[in-house]
């Protein structure tokens, strides 16, 4: 005689019922289901809570004001651009006549020059975070895009003294790490430049250019355009390093062009140094009757 198997319990039968409610996706509350907030429909509450969160958790850190600072990830300290440059001379040793070696030692040199910035970014943020994160107050914090070279440098020189500082990383098609000098609890990851732009200037008294590529160019003249057109508030825009500005933007040529009016090329001051550079942002407070530095400065 055949056996049947026998027939599941009515509790059996219960618990599998009930165990594929709990996995359906629907039974997921909405505010933790990745898959729906995922969707295409909610980019509207995404947008709104890459603003929010970022803005509630700088105001429980009680941070007042910022200094962003801009340049480029391939500005590296001169340890890392030496080794970079005798790599790409040992290289080019090998196949001297190879024109893509050749190319890439003028690089690395270029690069061995610019080195000298990374110092004078991490020698900033050591001035202005000395200067206006005391009391318990946290002006004038400094706030890079959390990526490396002078964006690390500026993090750096306020890790050094055990000042705040914060970086604003975006999510990119290849990975990139928040370098580890920013406070843990002032770092963010953003999906949309967009509302990452706002964070760099809602809170920001100045904003420092080094030299850099398309991200620096792209976020100084989003901040030139705001000022000039009077979207924002006036803040010292400081491009450091005025042969490498001046080589790279002919700023006159706007003006000869008729694109610009002359009086646009005083929203850009130049500096050389870290001291120079604070001493443009302090002046620039000082006369205007309506500002003030941190405390009275």
């Amino acid at each position: 005689m055949s056996q049947h198997p026998p027939s599941s319990s009515p509790i059996d039968e219960h618990t599998q019922r009930i165990r594929a409610i709990r996995q359906s996706n629907s039974y997921r509350q909405s505010h933790i289901d990745p898959d729906f907030m995922g969707r295409e429909e909610l980019r509207p509450v995404r947008l709104q809570l890459e603003l929010l969160k970022p803005d509630l958790i700088m105001q429980e850190q009680g941070v007042e004001s910022t200094v962003v600072v801009f340049g480029g990830t391939r500005v590296v300290e001169r340890e890392h651009a030496e080794q970079r440059r005798s790599e790409a001379q040992a290289a080019l040793a090998k196949k001297p006549d190879d024109a893509r070696l050749q190319r890439r030692l003028r690089i690395a040199d270029n690069v061995l020059k610019k080195a000298h910035y990374y110092d004078e970014a991490r020698a900033f943020a050591r001035i202005v975070s000395s200067q206006c994160q005391i009391d318990h107050r946290c002006d004038y914090v400094v706030c890079t895009g959390g990526g490396p070279g002078i964006m690390e440098a500026a993090n750096r020189g306020a890790f050094d003294i055990g000042a705040k500082s914060i970086g604003l990383n975006i999510t990119l098609p290849f990975e990139q790490e928040p370098n580890s000098y920013i406070t843990p609890e002032l770092c963010f990851e953003f999906k949309y430049f967009a509302i990452r732009k706002m964070h760099f200037l809602m809170r920001a008294k100045a904003m420092v250019a080094f030299p850099g590529g398309f991200g620096t160019m792209d976020e100084l003249f989003e901040a030139l355009t705001l000022i000039q057109t009077r979207r924002m508030q006036p803040i010292p825009v400081v491009l450091f390093g005025r042969d490498y500005w001046r080589r790279i933007v002919d700023w006159d040529l706007f003006v000869e062009e008729g694109t610009i009016s002359p009086e646009d090329l005083d929203l850009i001051s130049y500096a050389e140094t870290a001291q120079e550079c604070w001493r443009v942002i302090e002046d620039f407070y000082r006369q205007k009757p309506a500002e003030r530095l941190p405390r009275g400065q």
